[in-house]
């Protein structure tokens, strides 16, 4: 079955004036363009390619390689608005329809826009939504404590900053558990602090555990001291602000990590900083 809005793998039939035709086991074919096919490329091999449809409603392949997939949420140019809704630059060359009506406020040539990207089930065509929330599971949540996940920030909130988990689900983390840049649309890898009963999801960006913690920001001081030459000039006396510009954790977080490494003798802490042994 010929997966749209997704790679697939399928074979290579036969070649034609204007590219190879690719099946796959149920007897379907589909167009791969001159333009996209492979040098080495040959009859009889497999290959990958994605799937969508074209300026004319054709099923057609790629190779190259699109910024987001079916079911699937990421951070996309606005490159046109026309009376159909926003166009997004998705790395192919039909660009990517937002609709008016998956738009939470009229987006903008040269916004960025969070979207999920969706098949529309009345005309069979790729489709992208910014109404990010409704696309989210609250439901039969399949993550577990401590669990490590990715985590894709979208929207500020009065608690902290709602991220997408997983492309699944909502997490928040709290204002006063963010110690490291959060970047808005960048992925990045965190932690499930808890799945509430309600459906909602705590993230931390740290690992859940006194042990994993310590372990974490022990490494970073270590990885810090050894890039500036084995001398920092900071001590459990300095200002938690630059404690936390600098290396991206709270005072008492530092505090805690300077000094397991002071007692495993791996650091000296004096008046001036810290120095490696």
């Amino acid at each position: 079955m010929l997966k749209v809005g997704q790679n697939n793998k399928l074979k290579i039939l036969r070649g034609t004036s204007v590219g190879f035709y690719l099946g796959d086991d149920e007897g379907n074919d589909v167009l791969l363009p001159h333009k996209y096919i492979p040098e080495d490329a040959e009859v009889g091999q497999d290959i990958e390619v994605f799937l969508y449809r074209d300026s004319e409603d054709r099923i057609i392949a790629t190779t190259l390689k699109p910024l987001i997939e079916l079911n699937k949420f990421a951070c996309l140019e606005v490159t046109a608005v026309t009376r159909f809704g926003a166009f997004l630059d998705w790395g192919l060359e039909k660009e990517l329809l937002v609709p008016f009506k998956e738009q939470n406020q009229k987006l903008r040539e040269g916004d960025w826009a969070i979207v999920y990207l969706y098949l529309d089930e009345q005309t069979d065509r790729l489709v992208a939504s910014a109404k990010v929330n409704k696309h989210l599971e609250v439901e039969n949540i399949q993550l577990e404590e401590r669990q490590e996940v990715e985590i894709l920030p979208y929207e500020k909130s009065d608690l902290g900053q709602n991220v997408i988990v997983n492309d699944l689900y909502r997490g928040l983390i709290y204002e006063n558990e963010i110690f490291q840049p959060v970047i808005w649309g960048d992925r990045t890898k965190a932690y499930v602090k808890k799945v509430r009963e309600d459906g909602k999801i705590d993230i931390s960006l740290r690992p859940i555990g006194f042990e994993n913690v310590v372990d974490t920001d022990a490494q970073k001081i270590l990885e810090l001291l050894k890039s500036a030459n084995g001398e920092l000039p900071y001590t459990d006396k300095s200002d938690p602000a630059d404690i936390q510009g600098y290396f991206g954790m709270s005072k008492k977080a530092f505090k805690r990590a300077i000094g397991g490494l002071y007692k495993q003798r791996l650091i000296e802490i004096s008046e001036e900083g810290l120095k490696l042994i």
